[in-house]
């Protein structure tokens, strides 16, 4: 079977598109004819090398699309259905079956590697393997192969070409505050970082009360964008002489909480710094496989809690649904932050991410 897909060959050099075969389907697996696929961060640092993969590669870890065909043990999608795509991860472990699949066992061989667990490619081109299955999708191509436990069916009338970053990025910034922060209405956060992670966290704090609502970022438009979607206050970092000081003029007391999307020292300690006591702040940003950090254990000791995040720990069978239903009532209008691109413009696409003029782009398919 044949897809077209976008091939990252050499580091940090575009991608290149080309016609390639996909493998037959195992019997836990799915085929997706995908309509959309996002571009996250994540994505980046496979094509510049921060996280190393083995080449050639495709990409593409935020797929929505068309059930295709299935293998024969899969029973909880049917061809024809609508899909989208999130992280791989066991569903057998202690830790999926205990609800928390972002913490599977066997993450990083199910995302990262390349491969099903048994060697094999998903994809090949000609004699030529392919590594496929990153995020257990590679969502950058017309055909992808998941497998049932990371394809959640979504509702048909919904947008599917724009579904995908609710596999990821989206999920990553809501389900950290719904999931893992679990504000209250009326509790005051702040959120470093306004790219797609970041502005998702800020539309979840919204959708359930939050106030204030702190957003921080070095881009004016991103700010003013915050405001529209409900940033109660927005500081950029360059025009401040003591941006925690100027944070704590909004509430005297300090934040009950905060969210990092940057990842570098002086952002995350910022993030506890701003806290009240007792306050809890979550770190998502990522600067590498060894990321260094100090902090105040002085400061954290006085009821501050800081957690590290990955894909919001949720649960995307549920979450997914979720999301979709509070688009639905207008409390979380997650496609104003998407801009599509033809696929074949997919180098185009990566940077205008890279560059901050898009938010979030996401590839279509005709």
């Amino acid at each position: 079977m044949k897809a077209t897909a976008a091939v990252l060959r050499e580091i940090d050099q575009p991608l290149s598109i080309e016609e390639i075969d996909v493998a037959e389907l195992q019997d836990d697996e799915v085929l997706i004819d995908i309509k959309g696929a996002g571009i996250c961060h994540t994505d980046m640092t496979g094509i510049d090398g921060t996280v190393p993969l083995p080449l050639p590669t495709v990409l593409g870890h935020e797929g929505s699309g068309i059930v295709a065909a299935v293998g024969s043990d899969v029973t909880n999608v049917v061809p024809g259905d609508h899909v989208v795509l999130s992280f791989g991860h066991c569903g057998e472990c202690d830790v999926c079956t205990g609800g928390r699949p972002a913490y599977c066992e066997l993450f990083a061989p199910l995302n990262y590697f390349g491969t099903r667990l048994d060697g094999t490619t998903t994809l090949h081109k000609g004699d030529e393997e392919i590594h496929g299955n990153f995020f257990q999708q590679s969502s950058w191509a017309s055909r992808a192969v998941a497998k049932a436990t990371n394809t959640v069916k979504v509702p048909e009338d919904a947008p599917i070409e724009l579904l995908g970053p609710l596999g990821c990025g989206i999920q990553t910034g809501a389900g950290t505050v719904l999931k893992v922060l679990r504000p209250r209405a009326g509790q005051g956060i702040a959120i470093f970082g306004l790219g797609g992670v970041g502005l998702a966290a800020l539309m979840a704090a919204k959708a359930v009360g939050c106030d204030p609502i702190v957003g921080i970022d070095t881009n004016a438009e991103r700010l003013e964008f915050a405001k529209e979607l409900g940033a109660t206050h927005v500081f950029d970092p360059k025009a401040t002489k003591d941006l925690v000081w100027d944070i704590q003029q909004v509430t005297p007391t300090g934040l009950d909480f905060s969210f990092d999307t940057v990842g570098t020292e002086g952002v995350v300690r910022q993030t506890l710094e701003v806290l009240r006591s007792p306050g809890h702040a979550a770190t998502v940003g990522f600067q590498g496989l060894e990321n260094n950090i100090s902090i105040d254990q002085g400061h954290l000791m006085l009821g501050r809690t800081l957690s590290g995040v990955i894909e919001g720990d949720a649960d995307p069978q549920q979450f997914i649904p979720e999301m979709i239903e509070m688009h639905r009532d207008g409390k979380f209008p997650f496609d104003r932050l998407i801009r599509t691109f033809p696929f074949a413009q997919i180098n185009e696409a990566i940077a205008s991410s890279a560059n901050g003029q898009v938010i979030k782009p996401v590839v279509v398919f005709d």
